[in-house]
């Protein structure tokens, strides 16, 4: 009996041990690397998956698996408004999901949204397909469902109030007039601690309004400059969730040795009137 016994239990931390093996292996598939709709072979049978996750679902739950970090760039759907200045947001997600081969193709809670990782961190990807002053209708939802810390949702937007190519990273602060943030800020229940990639895209001629501004396209020029902005950008989104908010905040805010160039020779600071756009 005492034999019987000793063979039940090994058999039993063996079939743990195996589960718990599978588990770890399904979870990471869930963030894996795709290649634009072309997911890497795995040797995880989809069957072992399913047994594996159902077994350990309360397991999962109590241990707290880590969670993914959450990139929201904001614009407007459809092809007349792409390459247009209130769409930086978006184009900042697609050179992100380029880089590190993610495919943003899937359709939950009003949005476009790809899963993958960036190193061995789990991160989200989204475009939200609202329209841009209803954008917190999808952010909102996509926090809420997977349960996305405040820290770790980092919204990208387009923003009048700083140079034109220039990026600044911050913690938390206001919506500043733009109309897909103050909707963000509304569904969080009025929270505003979520870190902000906010990318310049100049101040309008004094002959026209802001929302003719910002859904005008860039010139071939801009399109240039925005490229290095973009690759600034996707730098310091690697930072981020490699080496943690600071470091990014320092990497993105520091004037670089241009910008401090400009700046001499500026005779003069726009102003800067608050517009909602």
């Amino acid at each position: 009996m005492r034999i019987l016994t000793g063979v039940l239990a090994s058999s039993s931390a063996l079939l743990s041990g195996v589960v718990g093996s599978a588990s770890a292996a399904c979870a990471r598939l869930a963030f894996s690397r795709v290649s634009y709709g072309r997911a890497y072979p795995s040797s995880m049978p989809a069957a072992a998956c399913k047994a594996a996750a159902s077994s350990s679902a309360a397991a999962d739950a109590d241990a707290g698996a880590q969670k993914p970090w959450l990139f929201v760039g904001l614009g407007n759907p459809g092809r007349m408004y792409k390459g247009t200045r209130h769409n930086v947001g978006f184009e900042m997600i697609d050179a992100i999901a380029e880089a590190e081969r993610i495919s943003v193709s899937s359709k939950q809670f009003k949005a476009i949204v790809g899963k993958g990782l960036i190193g061995d961190v789990p991160v989200m990807l989204a475009k939200p397909q609202t329209f841009m002053n209803a954008s917190g209708e999808s952010v909102g939802q996509l926090v809420a469902y997977f349960k996305i810390p405040l820290n770790q949702l980092v919204v990208i937007y387009d923003d009048l109030d700083l140079p034109f190519a220039k990026l600044r990273l911050l913690p938390k602060g206001g919506h500043g007039g733009h109309n897909g943030m103050r909707s963000i800020i509304d569904h969080l229940k009025q929270s505003r601690n979520f870190p902000r990639l906010r990318i310049g895209i100049g101040r309008p001629p004094e002959e026209m309004g802001a929302i003719s501004f910002v859904l005008r396209s860039f010139s071939k020029q801009e399109k240039e400059e925005l490229e290095m902005t973009f690759q600034r950008g996707l730098q310091a989104v690697r930072i981020m969730v490699r080496e943690g908010f600071n470091k990014s905040a320092t990497f993105v805010n520091t004037p670089q040795p241009l910008e401090m160039l400009n700046r001499c020779k500026s005779p003069h600071i726009a102003s800067k009137r608050r517009v909602d756009y």
